[in-house]
């Protein structure tokens, strides 16, 4: 009969269930960040606003009318009414399309503002000829706005990519807290049934009184444990709760009854689309960050050249055909406006200083380009290395916990047939113990480093 009852008392290790029934898996917690978190909506913004200066350099081509009216009256005397209207048309090459209508009048009129009664039209035309023909301030910020868009485009993986891998690493946290309680949860269990059990054989005279002592020790550090772990399993439910949102910006709490996903290793590489990663040397022509810094990089490109161009004279050609609006259907070429305007330092300090500074930020700018292709394909290198070291390690510490949970079950028949000892059960015990929190460990590193490779390719789709 003592038999039967150690052999029932010690029948080994015991499963704890929760009595929990929802599961919040990876993919779906990835699902909400994706959606509602605040930061990757801030990323989106980055985009917008990136839009919005694209309309401002758009609006550098924008056509414009132009009035400018004067008069002056005195003593009954209207010494002039001058008024001098336009309509430009800025076109890409700096080429400026002007209409213009001028009606003056007055006694003490300047004599150059003298027009016919009627008024006068005119219909004329402004070149560039050095400086701003071919690039000016105008189209470099058209140019640059336009390149911003991609750059910003770029920067937003970056930055979900990032929030992605930070929300990652909570779960990934929160995934090993849970399953470290529970094993504490189970030893718990296993020790408190040892007790009693080694109490009824002290008080039926079949072990020694110090057994209990033995066992009573195991019991409160199982139970030291197990408050350890809750602790840490309350902080990272709260770490986790920050990643969490509904639509509006609305937080969302993380229930006490939501429990990780059970089986994430087996799943990992495909929510993270990191299957590939592993079978080849990824293509980094698409990569973020080498297309924010080739972006950069074509921006500087933009203003090397606006620099280049202020090296070139400032001559502007302008003409315009001047008629009465009465006469506007019969041509005069004869009625013209004509100006020419010429402007060149002598020494170009300044724009010579401007264009080599410019070429040092885009010298600057390649060499990070680079280094950064080389970083990258260090580090998916790395990273490839170490998840695959990581599954060889996953397979002998499996192997680890299986042969001391053998060894922990046959320690356990000796002490029923009273051939071994509560000090030998609890060394066996506290091995499996450690053998399983390093396999905890193990997983956790492993997603990590899934994570990390996510992270560094910056696919954030």
């Amino acid at each position: 009969m003592k038999s039967i009852l150690l052999g029932f008392l010690f029948f080994g290790f015991t499963v704890w269930s929760q009595n929990a029934t929802k599961e919040l898996t990876y993919n779906e917690f990835l699902g909400y960040v994706k959606k509602y978190h605040p930061l990757v909506k801030s990323a989106n913004l980055e985009l917008n606003q990136a839009q919005a200066n694209l309309m401002m350099a758009r609006g550098g081509f924008d056509p414009k009318i132009e009035v400018d009216f004067e008069q002056k009256k005195f003593k009954d005397n209207e010494y002039y009414s001058i008024l001098n209207s336009s309509f430009k048309i800025p076109t890409w090459y700096g080429i400026e399309i002007k209409a213009g209508f001028d009606n003056n009048d007055g006694i003490y009129l300047n004599p150059e503002n003298t027009v016919p009664n009627q008024g006068l039209t005119s219909l004329g035309i402004s070149i560039p000829l050095g400086q701003g023909l071919f690039i000016n301030q105008r189209m470099a910020d058209l140019r640059k706005a336009k390149i911003q868009i991609k750059l910003s485009q770029a920067e937003r993986n970056l930055m979900a990519v990032s929030v992605l891998y930070d929300a990652s690493v909570a779960y990934f946290n929160w995934k090993r807290n849970f399953n470290e309680v529970t094993l504490y949860q189970n030893y718990l269990t296993n020790a408190e049934v040892r007790y009693n059990g080694i109490t009824k054989s002290i008080e039926q005279g079949d072990k020694p009184a110090i057994d209990s002592v033995e066992a009573g020790i195991i019991v409160r550090n199982r139970k030291l444990s197990l408050e350890e772990a809750q602790l840490k399993l309350a902080k990272a439910q709260l770490e986790l709760a920050n990643f969490l949102w509904l639509e509006n910006n609305v937080p969302l709490e993380l229930q006490d009854d939501m429990i990780p996903e059970e089986n994430l290793s087996a799943t990992i590489k495909e929510t993270l689309q990191t299957n590939d990663l592993m079978l080849e040397n990824p293509s980094l022509e698409n990569h973020p960050k080498i297309n924010a810094l080739e972006n950069k990089i074509e921006m500087l490109e933009v203003e090397r050249k606006l620099k280049a161009n202020m090296l070139l004279p400032q001559i502007n050609l302008g003409y315009s055909y001047l008629s009465e609006p009465s006469y506007i259907d019969n041509y005069r070429f004869q009625d013209y406006k004509v100006g020419l305007n010429f402007s060149f330092p002598v020494f170009l300090r300044k724009e010579r200083g401007s264009l080599q500074l410019a070429k040092f930020k885009l010298q600057d700018a390649k060499f990070d380009l680079d280094l950064e292709r080389v970083q990258l394909k260090n580090k998916i290198k790395a990273q490839q290395t170490e998840i695959a070291s990581l599954e060889r390690q996953q397979q002998l510490i499996e192997s680890l916990v299986n042969d001391y949970s053998t060894m922990l079950t046959s320690e356990e028949r000796l002490f029923s047939f009273g051939e071994s000892s509560i000090f030998l059960i609890n060394s066996r015990e506290n091995n499996l113990v450690a053998a399983q929190l390093s396999k905890l460990q193990l997983e956790n590193r492993f997603l990590d480093s899934n994570a990390t490779l996510f992270k560094i390719m910056a696919n954030p789709e």
